[in-house]
């Protein structure tokens, strides 16, 4: 499940696992417990081991829109940082807003950190039903408008998306907002 990464710098986009990736810092697209669940979460809790379900405990959970961080424990990335993203309601209830939130709110925890690297999966497009186009606009905008925007030493983010659709819908925003940019 593995291709070519898309790359415009700082920022590219791959099809893979997200629990695999060599980066500082994994994102969880977490519910608001942050005790596990499926998908992504569940794939990332398995992966980390037992270990940060005890440290998720000790968070008391998390709002939509905001970020938390811990070890990575068993995981290659030094950290996982846990983001709830908002379920779709149609898009009349500040979904994007929020949704902006969980990434411009993981760089923020990340950069704090000192971290230099980190991977996004296609946060609240799962099970929250969040549709994926427009999911991949509001990412890519937040991500490169906030490493354009204040000193860092973030110098690599990945959107990891599971499937090509997905990566395909992030690489064709990012190269689109690079040519009105150009």
């Amino acid at each position: 499940m593995s291709a070519q990464p898309f790359e415009v710098s700082p920022v590219e986009v791959l099809v893979g696992d997200i629990t695999r990736q060599p980066v500082d810092a994994i994102v969880n697209a977490a519910n608001s417990s942050l005790l596990g669940g499926g998908g992504v979460d569940g794939a990332i809790h398995r992966a980390a081991g037992p270990e940060l379900l005890e440290a998720c405990r000790k968070l008391h959970g998390c709002r939509p829109g905001e970020a938390k961080i811990t070890p990575g424990f068993r995981l290659p990335a030094r950290f996982v940082v846990h983001t709830v993203g908002p379920v779709w309601h149609g898009g009349g209830q500040g979904e994007a807003a929020v949704l902006a939130d969980c990434y411009r709110r993981s760089l923020e925890l990340a950069a704090d950190h000192g971290l230099a690297s980190i991977a996004f999966p296609a946060i609240s497009t799962g099970a929250y039903g969040y549709p994926r186009e427009a999911a991949a606009e509001t990412a890519v905008k937040t991500v490169t408008t906030f490493l354009s925007a204040a000193p860092h030493r973030l110098n690599r983010v990945v959107f990891c998306c599971f499937d090509q659709a997905s990566a395909d819908l992030h690489r064709a925003k990012l190269q689109a907002l690079n040519e009105i940019r150009e």
